[in-house]
């Protein structure tokens, strides 16, 4: 069984009453406010529901980092951007632009020391 993402309150229904799985992410903003109802409804079927408001991605090089930024976001979530390179690499304007970006989409580049657990990782 698997982790089952969910982007609404009634996708995430429909998930609970058909499929096997071992978790559900609620991954829309509301989604903390239908934890605990849904977190029930999951406990009675032996699935553990979980909402998460941000994530931490850890970033291999600034190559990582455009591409990830490039690509159209999938999730409500914020994203917490540890970069595991030297920022310092890069020039001032495009950091401000890359800064400006993740901004932009909810997102924060953060230096890599700061990381603690990974939800993911960017080659």
């Amino acid at each position: 069984m698997s982790i089952v993402r969910a982007g609404s309150k009634a996708e995430a229904l429909r998930l609970l009453a058909s499929n096997p799985m071992r978790a559900l992410e609620l991954d829309y903003e509301t989604g903390w406010q239908d934890a605990i109802e849904l977190g029930r409804l999951g406990e009675r079927r032996g699935v553990r529901v979980q909402y998460r408001g941000q994530e931490s991605i850890a970033v291999r090089s600034c190559d990582a980092l455009i591409e990830g930024l490039g690509k159209p976001k999938t999730t409500f979530r914020q994203r917490n951007l540890y970069c595991q390179f030297d920022l310092g690499t890069l020039a001032n304007h495009q950091l401000l632009e890359l800064e400006a970006k993740a901004s932009r989409l909810g997102d924060y580049i953060l230096a890599g020391h700061l990381l603690r657990d990974v939800d993911s990782i960017w080659h």
